[in-house]
């Protein structure tokens, strides 16, 4: 069983891996990262078709949150400042108006700084 949360991130997708790089350099958050690639998905309690679709914050007890949410939680365990910002997301209008920022990300990470043909998401939904 895990103790710490963990973020499931696309390991084959440069700009995923860049920004989580960037999270583990600059946020310290306390969780665990885990490519979906290497992943024991089944353990985690989601699967294939939500690890391809967006970053996932799996809770030590099973609850998982995805996409801008999973961002956010990501922010409140780095504590400070970044804490302040996660906090700002979870609220009713700014969830919203971040779940269309993180859409328009991850659908198009592919043009993003670092981003490569791998990183496309997948078009089946």
């Amino acid at each position: 069983m895990c103790t710490r949360p963990v973020l499931v991130f696309d390991g084959d997708c440069a700009f995923c891996t860049t920004s989580v790089m960037f999270a583990e350099r600059w946020l310290r958050p306390c969780c665990d990262f885990t490519p979906w690639q290497r992943a024991d998905l089944p353990s985690l309690g989601v699967d294939q078709q939500q690890a391809e679709y967006e970053v996932l914050w799996v809770t030590p007890v099973g609850a998982s949150y995805g996409g801008a949410q999973a961002v956010a939680r990501l922010l409140l365990s780095s504590g400070g400042g970044w804490a302040a910002l996660g906090g700002l997301l979870r609220l009713p209008l700014l969830r919203w108006a971040a779940h269309g920022v993180y859409r328009l990300v991850a659908n198009n990470r592919e043009r993003m700084p670092g981003g490569t043909p791998a990183c496309a998401v997948p078009t089946e939904r």
